[in-house]
């Protein structure tokens, strides 16, 4: 059985933890569906087409992935895909209670889908997407952090 793992988010910025999780969710699953969310309890920096473009751009090493925009509910995206597992980072124990709940919510919505959870390595375990926003808005050095092509955009969108 082919194992297609889809991984969703806003990715307002896709960051270098994101990248983390990636790569080795390419070598766990026969596919992985980058899945990046529209999100409207957000306002994003960037575009739907503007992040999907942007995570084609920073992932083109990896034969075993595929970058979508979607608006419907996760389960039934995963459905369209054939996707059997929704995979999902942690990067603190705070994000596990809200992650719990979503999985919870998903496995009622959708039996047949399983949850799995990666934690990003040691040193991006503090990066999220919003810090980035922030901290590129005032000017600060978002480098180390995110890929070269979103830096780069990041400036674009400040400047």
């Amino acid at each position: 059985m082919q194992i297609i793992a889809i991984y969703p988010g806003t990715f307002d910025p896709i960051t270098n933890g994101h990248l983390d999780i990636i790569a080795r969710a390419t070598k766990l699953y026969h596919e992985v569906i980058v899945a990046v969310a529209v999100n409207r309890g957000k306002t994003p920096l960037f575009s739907l087409e503007e992040r999907v473009e942007l995570v084609k751009s920073v992932t083109p090493e990896f034969s075993n992935i595929r970058v979508i925009g979607f608006d419907n509910l996760l389960v039934d995206c995963a459905k369209q895909q054939g996707a059997n597992v929704i995979l999902r980072g942690l990067r603190a124990v705070s994000d596990f209670e809200y992650e719990f709940q979503l999985a919870g919510m998903n496995r009622r919505l959708a039996p047949h889908l399983e949850t799995m959870f990666l934690t990003p390595a040691e040193q991006f375990e503090f990066i999220s997407s919003t810090m980035i926003r922030e901290i590129a808005q005032l000017n600060g050095d978002v480098s180390c952090f995110v890929p070269d092509a979103v830096h780069q955009r990041l400036i674009e969108k400040f400047n």
